[in-house]
């Protein structure tokens, strides 16, 4: 008996098609709320961040562990007067985090610790256990 069954797990913040287009540079915090809503967490890296974070995994039977199918991070970066400076959009490309919209994979700093740190502390929850 050959299956196709799965379990599909969706966590997190689920970005709507085209929200990410409504955030133009240069929006305010409470525009950024209206379309996005409230973020996953608030981080101030180098200055303020709202970052919307989101993770699907898949279990093939019931009694095997969750496996990570996808993870992302949308970041919406604020300077000092709290306008959208940057968006990014962050997930794993070759085992890295790479951002999807300026198509780069962050090097160094604070904000590349912190997205480490999230990517890797935001593991399934075994069932059964």
């Amino acid at each position: 008996m050959g299956g196709g069954f799965k379990q599909v797990y969706q966590r997190g913040y689920v970005v709507p098609d085209g929200a990410l287009e409504q955030v133009p540079l240069g929006a305010s915090q409470e525009q950024v709320l209206i379309v996005l809503g409230t973020p996953s967490t608030v981080a101030t890296v180098s200055g303020e961040a709202f970052y919307y974070i989101s993770q699907r995994s898949e279990q093939p039977l019931a009694f095997m562990n969750q496996k990570i199918t996808n993870q992302r991070v949308v970041a919406v970066y604020f300077d000092k007067s709290r306008r959208v400076e940057r968006l990014a959009d962050y997930g794993m490309k070759d085992g890295k985090i790479f951002d999807f919209i300026s198509r780069t994979t962050p090097t160094s700093g604070r904000e590349l610790s912190y997205l480490g740190y999230v990517f890797s502390a935001t593991r399934p929850l075994e069932m059964g256990k």
